[in-house]
């Protein structure tokens, strides 16, 4: 009797411990699945501090409402080139930090080779030959991230940037009918169609809105060299039909380079500049309807990341 009472006692030790074990065990599977998730805000990059200043401060907008969100344990920026933090740099600390996963959010104007190409060549995902020689030349480094990423859809945002360049319009504008609108954007060489019939949108909204009369647009950036005069041939052509022209830099941030230098001396050399030409050297940035487009974005990619690991922890 006692020797059967013994084997008993033995029996529930043993099952105890094999409860104990399972538990261990379920809860290691459980932990296996866990996500520690980052988002990486990505900008062209600038020399200027006052383009920097921009994008640091829109992530300080977006943080405190992106915290919120318990998946999302670290918040980033990363400029592509010029300085630092590059993108590079970032993705080594997502790595040290230990992130399983990381949501890289392009804030680019429109399409561009940068996000179909340059960003994912800079983090190992494709191999452009084009991007690897721009990457070479301008010194920018290359890393692979242990981390898992994702880029999400490009800021490609006709109905915030109608928006965006209507409210700066309004705060400049003194007499539409005699008024011109003028845009002049960075441009792009492999997507001048896409950018061209952006403007167009952008163009005919705001003067659906405020009565002013005609529209033009014109580039600044590498896509005509940095050449000032082709702001003043946008100017120009409008002038010929309307008393003003009212330009709109149609840039993420402020660069001194572009909004004071290139723009600025294209308006200068318009002729009666000063009474027919109204300009703020202002941007996109801050624009409130970005900071929502970013943590709607961020959280989209966020519950996508959680729903892959739901459908891998349930198999």
């Amino acid at each position: 009797m006692q020797r059967k009472f013994s084997i008993g006692i033995l029996f529930l030790g043993l099952l105890s411990t094999f409860f104990l074990f399972a538990r261990a065990a379920e809860k290691n599977s459980k932990t296996s699945f866990e996500k520690k998730i980052g988002v990486l805000l990505v900008n062209h990059g600038s020399r200027s501090a006052t383009w920097r200043k921009s994008l640091l401060a829109l992530e300080e907008s977006v943080r405190p409402v992106l915290s919120k969100n318990t998946a999302i344990q670290g918040i980033k920026t990363a400029f592509m080139e010029y300085t630092e933090p590059s993108i590079a740099t970032r993705m080594k600390e997502f790595d040290a930090e230990g992130f399983t996963d990381v949501v890289i959010v392009p804030i680019f104007l429109t399409v561009s080779p940068h996000t179909f190409d340059d960003i994912p060549t800079i983090i190992g995902k494709k191999i452009n030959p084009e991007s690897m020689e721009m990457l070479k030349i301008e010194k920018i480094e290359r890393y692979t991230p242990k981390t898992n990423t994702v880029i999400t859809p490009n800021l490609d945002f006709t109905d915030l940037l109608r928006k965006n360049v209507l409210r700066r319009v309004k705060s400049l504008t003194k007499n539409s009918k005699e008024e011109a609108l003028v845009m002049i954007a960075y441009g792009d060489e492999t997507y001048e169609k896409e950018w061209a019939s952006l403007l167009d949108n952008v163009g005919n909204y705001v003067r659906q809105q405020t009565g002013i009369a005609s529209h033009s647009y014109g580039w600044c950036g590498h896509l005509v060299h940095y050449d000032p005069q082709k702001t003043t041939d946008a100017i120009v052509k409008v002038l010929a039909s309307s008393k003003k022209a009212i330009v709109i830099p149609l840039l993420v941030a402020h660069d001194e380079m572009f909004q004071v230098k290139i723009i600025g001396d294209g308006i200068a050399n318009v002729e009666n500049n000063k009474s027919r030409v109204v300009y703020r050297p202002d941007s996109i940035l801050p624009d409130a309807n970005v900071e929502q487009w970013v943590i709607n974005i961020s959280n989209e990619y966020v519950q996508k990341i959680q729903n892959e690991e739901e459908i891998v922890s349930t198999k």
